[in-house]
């Protein structure tokens, strides 16, 4: 049976999840959550909310699913300690320091990968497994093709969302809340600016990147069919009637029963942005997907039925079994056991000779069925009784009263957990020599007699331009280090594509990757490929940098969300890259926003760029040679009059990132760059580096 899993964002929505029939909820509780401006809870909260649940039969998820500092991580590890104690299930993550962290104090806690670890692949679940994880919360962008290919090899639990808000980004891997205001959706603060209006190249009153929220509640069978062990509802920013209501829905989906056109109504009425998609399941992408919340009068009604399922309501949901013994001379004892084999006896009156109307079991068993008010209901009740003998209502409701509450308290307890203190990571100093200068380029174009040379300690090719019969790519190989970039996402089908191109890369001599995933660093060691990792691995703390040191990555790149001190104080056992220059990457989407605004599948060979309310430019590019779309930030990165500063924190290199530049700004760049030209502060940026993000 699929697992529901409810959003709790509040102590109300928990509740109104745990009374529409949720299996498990998910919450947050302290300072690293992806959604921090939900009402989290408090250490007591927590505690009495666990109890609750366990009490009723739910599983407790905590979020703990957000980058994290160097100088935070020991806060975070409390965090951990705090939810062990409280009982709680399993905790999300996405931090890889985190994850190791979480298996060094608390080894017993099971672990889940948030979907802000972006794993989209077989190769990215096989890979948390080895982390310790437990189950994979997949990338929402998958087709139901791509989720079957991943459950059916997957080491570990599959959890897919079904419904709710989603992002235009890839989660973990949207940049452009930070970059605009320094809020990061990696830190639980995203602005959501894909909700925002943006023009075509013009300013203009639309919204390209808002799409409609997720419903998949028509494919619960097929999905429990694929190996899909949970499905997950989003929405702990929204209030409890929401909760009720889609839990309520998607329960009774799981369970079999056929969805209401009444039922789908509800779910419109409580959210929706101009209705529905199924867009990325089905693999119908495009322009269909898209809508906008547009606020309309409350349905009183439906708001009011939603809050009836759980205000001063208790639906009975957790089996008990009963055993009495009413026997003459003795007292009354009451034998009850639940599912967990929880098992309690309470001891009541002796029964008396009857003068009128004797006991009979069925009298018992209609008296002891009333569980009313309290999670229990009566599987089961087997009677010993002696004929002729009566005991009465009271007694027989105390000793019911007892056993369900000494049931309650046993489920309600938890076990002292296995903790161990909590340890910094080493953190190793980087090198003190100057760094050198890597480029990475997106066009043949690029590649101009200034940027030769420069002779940059690599080159980062996209993996789709090295093609072996190619005359200049050959030249170009054996006179530079060069080094293939993939794609940040590939999605199982798109393999056996990237096989070929590597074999192609492989025949040029070329040995050297960069990838900026988890589910490809295995992938390419076998195929005798040496990793290093770019920004999509979100390096935030020297955990993280341990962890991909461990994997055998020849070198990491630093996330671009943090401060240059930052970047200074991260453990550096490998080479440590840090973009320098460019238009950094603010999404990937697997929605192609050239196709969404042309109709025609043109962006291999045209650009656009979108335009906010404040007339900044973001250009839209093609990511590699697939039909996703990158948005690039608005003003160019520029630390080239920084290199001093920059050669004192350990930096192995200096990254050039050349996206939308032509061959004369390529050599503009590059002579600044060399030069240490001054900053320009209308064309350019010093991004997230000196003022970091929330």
């Amino acid at each position: 049976m699929l697992e529901v899993l409810s959003p709790a964002g509040s102590s109300d929505a928990l509740i109104a999840a745990v009374q529409n029939g949720a299996d498990a909820v998910y919450l947050g509780y302290g300072a690293f959550n992806a959604r921090m401006n939900a009402k989290n809870f408090t250490e007591e909260q927590l505690r009495q909310s666990v109890s609750y649940c366990h009490i009723r039969g739910v599983k407790v998820y905590l979020t703990l699913n957000t980058l994290v500092l160097d100088r935070e991580l020991k806060e975070a590890s409390q965090v951990v300690m705090i939810a062990a104690r409280a009982g709680v299930d399993a905790i999300l993550v996405q931090d890889f320091g985190v994850c190791q962290m979480i298996r060094q104090v608390a080894p017993d806690m099971p672990i889940h990968a948030s979907t802000q670890m972006a794993i989209h692949n077989l190769e990215g679940a096989i890979k948390a497994a080895e982390m310790g994880i437990s189950r994979v919360v997949l990338a929402r962008e998958l087709s139901r093709k791509e989720i079957a290919a991943i459950c059916k090899d997957s080491p570990v639990e599959v959890e897919v969302f079904v419904h709710g808000a989603l992002c235009m980004c890839y989660s973990g891997q949207c940049y452009m809340s930070a970059m605009i205001g320094r809020r990061s959706g990696n830190r639980g603060q995203c602005a959501q600016p894909c909700r925002m209006m943006y023009g075509y190249d013009r300013q203009e009153n639309r919204y390209p990147l808002s799409l409609k929220d997720n419903c998949l509640v028509g494919y619960l069978r097929e999905l429990e069919q694929l190996g899909v062990a949970c499905i997950k509802i989003e929405g702990r920013m929204k209030r409890a009637e929401y909760v009720a209501i889609a839990t309520k829905i998607y329960k009774d989906a799981a369970m079999g029963r056929a969805v209401t056109p009444q039922q789908l109504k509800d779910l419109y009425k409580v959210f929706s942005r101009q209705g529905f998609t199924d867009g990325y399941y089905t693999g119908r992408k495009g322009q269909e997907m898209f809508g906008v919340h547009q606020e309309e009068a409350e349905d009183r009604s439906l708001m009011a039925r939603a809050r009836g399922t759980y205000e001063n309501a208790e639906v009975p949901r957790v089996p008990v079994w009963f055993r009495i013994q009413i026997l003459a001379g003795q007292p009354a004892v009451l034998y009850a056991w639940d599912e967990k084999g929880h098992t309690v006896s309470v001891q009541g009156d002796k029964p008396e000779a009857a003068r009128k109307a004797a006991l009979t079991a069925e009298s018992l068993i209609q008296r002891l069925s009333k569980t009313g008010g309290t999670p229990f209901y009566v599987k089961d009740i087997q009677v010993e009784l002696t004929p002729g003998v009566i005991l009465s209502a009271a007694s027989l409701n105390a000793m019911r009263r007892e056993a369900l509450s000494m049931i309650s308290a046993l489920r309600g307890q938890v076990a002292e957990p296995r903790l161990l203190p909590f340890i910094q990571p080493e953190a190793q100093r980087g090198t003190r020599q100057r760094p050198g200068i890597t480029i990475q380029i997106q066009s043949y174009e690029q590649i101009t007699q200034r940027l030769v040379a420069a002779n940059p300690t690599i080159l980062y090719v996209p993996l789709h331009l090295l093609q072996a019969g190619d005359t200049f790519v050959q030249a170009m190989c054996q006179r530079m280090h060069v080094a293939a970039v993939l794609p940040r996402v590939i999605q199982e089908h798109e393999w056996e594509r990237i096989g070929r191109q590597l074999a192609e890369a492989r025949a040029l001599g070329v040995r050297e990757v960069l990838v900026g995933n988890l589910g490809m660093i295995d992938s390419l060691r076998r195929r005798g490929f040496t990793v290093r990792g770019d920004f999509g691995l979100n390096v935030f703390n020297t955990g993280t940098v341990n962890y991909l040191a461990q994997q055998g990555l020849a070198s990491v790149t630093a996330s671009f969300e943090l401060t240059l001190p930052q970047i200074r104080d991260l453990g550096k056992p490998i080479p440590m890259e840090l973009i320098a220059y460019g238009r950094l990457p603010l999404m990937i989407t697997e929605n192609c926003i050239i196709h969404n605004r042309s109709g025609a599948c043109i962006c291999g060979s045209t650009k656009t760029t979108l335009v906010d309310r404040t007339g900044s430019h973001f250009p839209v590019v093609r990511d590699a040679d697939t039909c996703r779309s990158m948005i690039l930030n608005s003003k160019k990165l520029y630390l080239g009059d920084k290199i001093s500063a920059l050669s004192t924190i350990g930096l192995s290199a200096l990254r050039l990132n050349f996206t939308t530049e032509s061959a004369q700004q390529v050599d503009a760049i590059l002579q600044d760059f060399t030069k240490g030209a001054g900053f320009d502060p209308g064309t350019c940026t010093r991004g997230l580096y000196m003022r970091g993000v929330e």
